[in-house]
């Protein structure tokens, strides 16, 4: 009675939680994994703020663009520079008219303008808030006079918020400095600018100068000379604080940034909304792989699959994101089922004439005759040398795949590789007794790939041929070219392929030799010469021909083995 090995038997399905299945359909615990994700969509929420960083980095950098927009708005406000150039102008004219009005009176009456500068400008009716300095040709102080201005619907008492708190907040930013160089940056008074704009006018021209007083509003300064008879006995300056254009503009900038308001909080919102599409899925897919390692981590299920979410419907990055790696992940999977079955079907085929050369060194230890020893014998030779070349083969194809990837491609003439292999493999099917005939085209067959690697596959292929035609058969190899394709057949005149075998000749380790081959083949081949033209994203099928193509019942006249791979 034969023992079965445990890794050998049939693992008996069966529930744990009623979540995990275990045994030959276990696939993982799906509706564990897709209750842990819906969790955490379900902490994270639809605003995920707090828990996104790529989230604020969205709102972030969204509300940077708009307030450099608004700012740059406020800063360089086309509207506030038209009304001070305007003002500033409008002051240049009146300024030059009293000038020509003082001087026409002092010609005139032919008075001093010491003497007369108060009488002089205590006269004059300007509109407006002004102060009106006069200045001796030396710059000494003569006179000074105001005017004060009349009520206006510009200057009453309307509120604007956002402006007010933003002023208040910037002065009690300024009083927590309390450097000079702060405060006294604020303005400058009336009198101080009016001294200077009177004696920077002494060289002949009307000056104006715009700047800021103490309470922080707009301030004028115009200076013009006073010239009698060719000469310049001093300079008048008028000084004007405008509230009506400050609160013009202020009330311009409260405006705008009521509408900065409404930007921002619809920024927010779409940014929110915008987020939401984005981090929300990239959390799920990292989630998705989180739960599966922290599982793993935690002792949870062995070997426990990786669920990436379906969002391959999403006509976006995000969608080629998630069906990229569901691919990588399901290739991934394939491929470490492709391993394990590997190794299982490895232990199989060893244990076979592991089992033998156990039988035969058992029996040897009995044997009385010398020709029963030398069956025995000759038994572990057999043995001994199906052990190495099985062996050897399946080191090979362990290390095709990392073969496959490390070596370069390069361009290189299919038709001459195959020429040069009818050429030798021919000889040797010559020495068998078979013909070999080769149809190959006269022009070279450019294509890129491994050379080396192609021609162990037609190698495979003809000598698998002449392994199963005796003594009087045929073997062909031809090739066609079609537009962007190439196709490579081997034809033989052998016993043909069994039926049950034509879907099975490629799997790993499958045999169907004659009574007499036993043994002597790995059944790796055409597994080996598969994963080679599939890797260059070729086919490869087996078929028999038949004398009637429609008739699968008549008797094959032999095997075809037929190759195609793009050019």
């Amino acid at each position: 009675m034969t023992a079965v090995d445990p890794d050998q038997s049939t693992a008996i399905a069966r529930t744990r939680n009623d979540d995990v299945v275990l045994g030959d359909d276990w696939i993982g615990p799906s509706d564990a994994i897709d209750r842990e994700l819906r969790a955490g969509r379900k902490r994270r929420g639809f605003l995920s703020l707090n828990s996104s960083p790529l989230a604020r980095k969205i709102v972030t950098f969204n509300l940077i663009a708009l307030a450099i927009l608004v700012a740059g708005i406020l800063y360089l406000n086309p509207s506030r520079d038209s009304l001070i150039t305007q003002r500033a102008d409008a002051l240049a004219t009146v300024s030059s008219l009293v000038s020509d009005a003082i001087e026409a009176r002092l010609e005139a009456d032919q008075s001093d303008l010491a003497s007369d500068a108060q009488t002089l400008i205590s006269d004059l009716a300007l509109r407006g808030t002004n102060r009106i300095f006069v200045y001796s040709s030396d710059g000494s102080l003569l006179a000074e006079a105001s005017t004060e201005a009349t009520n206006s619907p510009l200057a009453n008492s309307e509120q604007f918020l956002i402006t007010d708190t933003l002023d208040k907040l910037r002065n009690w930013a300024l009083e927590l400095a309390n450097t000079p160089a702060v405060t006294e940056g604020m303005g400058v008074s009336q009198d101080v600018l009016a001294k200077t704009v009177g004696e920077t006018a002494l060289n002949g021209s009307i000056q104006v100068v715009t700047s800021k007083s103490l309470d922080g509003g707009s301030l004028f300064a115009v200076a013009s000379p006073l010239v009698v008879n060719g000469q310049i006995v001093g300079t008048i300056a008028i000084t004007t604080k405008d509230a009506a254009m400050d609160r013009m503009l202020q009330r311009e900038r409260e405006q705008v940034l009521k509408i900065f308001l409404v930007a921002i909080l619809v920024s927010i919102g779409l940014s929110l909304v915008l987020a939401s599409l984005i981090a929300n899925p990239l959390s799920d897919l990292a989630d998705a792989v989180e739960v599966g390692n922290d599982r793993s981590k935690k002792g949870g299920v062995a070997h426990n699959r990786i669920r990436i979410p379906d969002l391959t419907a999403r006509p976006d990055e995000i969608g080629r994101l998630s069906g990229a790696l569901r691919g990588m992940v399901g290739a991934l999977y394939e491929r470490i089922e492709s391993n394990e079955q590997f190794a299982a079907d490895v232990s199989h085929e060893i244990k076979n004439p592991l089992a033998s050369l156990r039988s035969a060194v058992g029996t040897l230890r009995v044997a009385k005759r010398d020709d029963q020893r030398e069956r025995l014998l000759d038994v572990i030779d057999h043995d001994v040398r199906r052990l190495d070349r099985l062996v050897s083969d399946i080191s090979n194809a362990s290390r095709l795949d990392a073969e496959l990837v490390k070596e370069e491609e390069e361009s290189f003439d299919l038709n001459k590789m195959l020429q040069n292999l009818a050429d030798y493999l021919g000889q040797e099917a010559g020495n068998k007794g078979i013909d070999f005939i080769s149809d190959l085209p006269k022009s070279p067959v450019m294509m890129r790939g491994l050379e080396a690697r192609l021609a162990q596959v037609f190698v495979n292929l003809i000598s698998n041929a002449t392994s199963f035609c005796e003594q009087g058969d045929a073997i062909r190899l031809w090739c066609r070219v079609n537009d962007s394709r190439v196709l490579v057949v081997v034809e033989d005149t052998g016993p043909g392929i069994p039926e049950q075998a034509l879907t099975k000749v490629f799997k790993r380790f499958y045999s169907e030799r004659p009574e007499g081959q036993f043994g002597n083949n790995s059944g790796l081949g055409l597994a080996i010469s598969k994963q080679i033209i599939e890797a260059h994203g070729g086919v490869i099928w087996a078929e028999n021909i038949r004398p009637t193509a429609h008739d699968i019942t008549s008797e094959p006249l032999g095997a075809r083995f037929v190759v195609g791979m793009p050019l």
